[in-house]
């Protein structure tokens, strides 16, 4: 049985060692799915799997979605328990932050000023706030996030790395629909028009692989993946190191697209060799 917790006096009596944890704002699907599972490999019979159900919202902007974000608790516990979940942690605002927003943050660096940084301005200090938070109150000895938010990966990396955190971060491949298209929890918002529109990302990731896979270079393999992409309302389609500097002119880089569907914005990645590793 998977235990709910809601409470830091559940947390108190509920958290056994050795654990994982999964972070996610709940809408659980497949995805958040192979991250329990991947948590649940790792840890054993005998460790702990621990998800967290947060709706953030430190990390929403303005006029971004927080109050019409999904909030299905009872299904996301079926789903946790299926997956090999042993608790959920699923505190109010108020728990979280007794007083309000909090008065200290964690404030990332220049990888978290582009990309997404730019078009949602302190989202990253919310987001990492709430994580340091989150591992801080569930102590795991490793975390489980998953590549599609590749960005908040990287920079959550980074956050345990400078800061000492006794955590390992672990990045579990993007879920994906039949049709190539990430798994996500915004994707109930999107009409079947939209729907079928989105497919074209997928389409234009798999067409940067296989341009860079024959030789191509950066500008080689930004043109094949927008050559999928006419009628697709990007916010950005950028080339980046695995650690988001800017991209070298040969060799492992992650090309990264942010796609505007009516009021979705829709997220993506995939590794790439540039030049085809020569």
């Amino acid at each position: 049985m998977t235990a709910l917790l809601h409470t830091m006096a559940d947390l108190s009596v509920g958290l056994r060692d050795p654990r994982a944890v999964v972070m996610t704002m709940g809408a659980l699907h497949e995805g958040h799915a192979s991250l329990i599972r991947a948590a649940r490999e790792r840890m054993g019979e005998h460790g702990q799997v621990v998800v967290t159900i947060f709706v953030n919202p430190l990390q929403f902007g303005p006029n971004e979605d927080f109050d019409a974000y999904p909030r299905t608790l009872a299904e996301d516990l079926e789903v946790a328990r299926v997956s090999g979940a042993d608790a959920v942690f699923a505190p109010s605002a108020a728990t979280m932050y007794p007083t309000g927003p909090p008065e200290t943050t964690v404030v990332p660096g220049e990888a978290a000023q582009i990309l997404e940084g730019e078009h949602r301005q302190g989202h990253f200090t919310g987001m990492l706030t709430v994580v340091a938070k989150l591992l801080n109150l569930t102590s795991p000895k490793v975390a489980f996030f998953g590549e599609k938010d590749y960005q908040q990966l990287t920079l959550i990396k980074q956050m345990v790395a400078d800061l000492n955190m006794p955590c390992e971060i672990v990045g579990v491949a993007t879920s994906r629909e039949s049709d190539g298209l990430a798994r996500s929890s915004r994707n109930v918002y999107l009409s079947s028009e939209q729907r079928r529109t989105a497919s074209a990302i997928p389409r234009a990731l798999a067409a940067a692989v296989r341009a860079a896979e024959s030789g191509a270079r950066a500008d080689g393999v930004l043109a094949a993946a927008r050559g999928e992409l006419s009628g697709v309302d990007l916010d950005y389609l950028q080339l980046r190191a695995p650690d988001l500097s800017p991209a070298p002119s040969e060799g492992e880089a992650r090309l990264l697209v942010a796609a505007r569907l009516g009021q979705t914005r829709l997220l993506d990645n995939v590794a790439v060799t540039l030049g085809g590793g020569r």
